[in-house]
């Protein structure tokens, strides 16, 4: 009696995007250092100079931390409430911050105690920064104003009082030290002037805005709030460039990076996102609670994102030194030796070799297809799990049903739990998995189709997939079309030295339109007619 074989998975090729050098790039980061805070970060600023310590707010103090060290290199705690904003002037010697008290404080970074206090605020200033020209300190509060200040004689400059809402972004020209932009939870973003003493350009959000950035060229704006990242063109007068709409809760921070000018925005989705030249998601990194800032150093060496758990995660760039110490470093136990003993001896010519039989071990689903349970087989592989993340294995079940005839007797007798699942398989538009999946959901419904009625939830997905079916024809039936205009451009531009080049692409573009066709007759076939 032959041996029961096991059902053979097909290794198909994973759907996915191409791996850039872009993409390689935003993965070379090791994995994050955390470090704990004593409440929720709210800002974190590298200095512009090296070696890139960072500054991070977070309850009443600011800690500055070196660019590997994990334990703070200076402290500032004359904070009698809850600090907000701390960031460096463009030479890192000085740090301005806000507070919950209404008061703006400025520090030496060599020193603890602030060497000046600007007061004029009513409420709390969330947002501070100094003016390109170093002399200068912008603030923003809840009061409503935005406030100048000299740095030397600490003498409010201006009051800026154009918004209607609380003042939680700002951004300061690097180009210009008149300039500067603030967002609002009025939902507007405010270009000032310091030469006029008002707002020269306004944009609507349309969401509270959260935070605002100047690309280095100062030609681009970028705004967050709520879900939307907006880019505008401010030499076309603030006119929206693109809305982006990745994150699934509100984009929080953001961030422009060295290399590339890329942008990167955090979310309380958990997520922090990398954009490309052409705004599309290029990479991905995940954080463990909902993120409220983040900050990139000026060399791209360090990523550093605040959470509102009080953590702080830091991510370094791995270097090839790196990679070739932790190779040097890789050393083979004792017990590694023992268990590869013998592993590549040869056979001489006159040896007798004992062949030792190899015990089988079957999968569930192969257990319950040697006993002939077909129907408790399929059930095992539609189990939510193995259907989600293995839909290899289903399909593999399912074309083996199929070839010992038995899929239909596996498919009956199945109440509206069992049906659900069945019709419930997302992969059906998976050029991979189609071809089986349909033929299942044409035998589902030559047995079920006088019973659909009498369960609304199979009916509800019933006309729900009936809905995206129609949908992927119209698509199929659109690129038809397209092949058709690719198949006229390539016969017209192509010479006539090249007619066989010509015929063979032809006849590509004839076997995919066969293959369309027939899919799309098939899925008319069985859900239309």
């Amino acid at each position: 009696m032959a041996s029961f074989k096991p059902t053979k998975v097909q290794f198909l090729p994973k759907l996915g995007e191409k791996v850039t050098e872009e993409t390689l790039y935003w993965k070379n980061y090791k994995s994050p250092v955390q470090i704990k805070e004593f409440g929720a970060i709210t800002k974190i600023d590298f200095s512009p100079l090296p070696p890139h310590n960072y500054a991070v707010t977070a309850s009443t103090r600011i800690h500055i931390y070196g660019p590997h060290s994990q334990e703070p290199i200076r402290s500032f705690t004359r904070f009698r409430d809850t600090a907000y904003g701390g960031r460096f002037r463009g030479d890192g010697k000085l740090l301005v911050a806000g507070s919950e008290e209404g008061l703006i404080r400025l520090f030496d970074i060599s020193g603890r105690v602030a060497l000046r206090q600007f007061k004029g605020h009513s409420k709390a200033v969330h947002m501070t920064s100094f003016l390109s020209d170093g002399f200068r300190v912008v603030s923003g509060s809840d009061d409503l104003s935005c406030r100048v200040w000299d740095v030397p004689s600490a003498v409010e400059l201006s009051s800026l009082t154009q918004h209607t809402d609380y003042i939680r972004a700002l951004a300061p020209s690097k180009l210009n030290p008149d300039l500067f932009v603030t967002g609002s939870y009025d939902h507007t973003v405010k270009v000032f002037d310091m030469r006029s003493g008002s707002s020269v350009m306004t944009m609507q959000h349309g969401h509270p805005v959260e935070c605002v950035l100047l690309y280095p060229s100062e030609v681009l704006l970028v705004s967050t709030g709520g879900r939307y990242v907006k880019v505008w063109d401010l030499l076309k007068g603030g006119q929206e460039l693109v809305s982006l709409k990745n994150h699934h809760k509100t984009v929080t921070c953001a961030c422009v990076s060295s290399v590339g000018n890329k942008l990167l925005t955090g979310s309380l989705d958990r997520h922090v996102k990398v954009y490309n030249s052409s705004y599309k998601v290029a990479h991905n990194f995940d954080c463990d609670a909902s993120i409220l800032s983040m900050a990139i150093a000026p060399d791209d060496e360090a990523l550093a994102v605040g959470m509102t758990n009080g953590v702080l995660s830091v991510r370094h760039r791995r270097h090839q030194k790196d990679k070739e110490t932790l190779t040097s470093r890789r050393r083979r136990g004792p017990s590694y030796q023992v268990f590869v003993k013998g592993k590549n001896f040869a056979p001489r010519q006159d040896d007798f070799l004992v062949s030792k039989p190899v015990k089988q071990y079957l999968r569930k689903y192969d257990k319950q297809l040697k006993s002939f349970e077909v129907s408790k087989a399929l059930d095992t592989a539609l189990q939510t799990w193995t259907r989600t993340s293995k839909p290899d294995v289903t399909v593999a079940v399912i074309i083996e049903l199929n070839r010992r005839g038995t899929l239909k007797n596996a498919l009956a007798g199945r109440n509206e739990e069992r049906c659900f699942c069945v019709l419930f398989f997302r992969h059906i538009f998976d050029p991979r998995f189609s071809r089986p999946l349909l033929m299942v959901g044409d035998i589902v419904l030559d047995l079920y189709q006088q019973v659909f009625h009498e369960s609304p939830v199979v009916e509800r997905l019933l006309q729900r997939l009936m809905e995206v079916l129609g949908r992927e024809a119209e698509l199929q039936q659109e690129l038809l079309q397209v092949l058709g205009i690719l198949d006229t451009l390539f016969t017209s531009l192509t010479p006539r030295k090249e007619v066989a080049c010509v015929k063979t692409l032809q006849s590509i573009s004839v076997l995919k339109t066969t293959d369309l066709s027939q899919e799309k007759r098939k899925i008319y076939h069985i859900y239309f007619e």
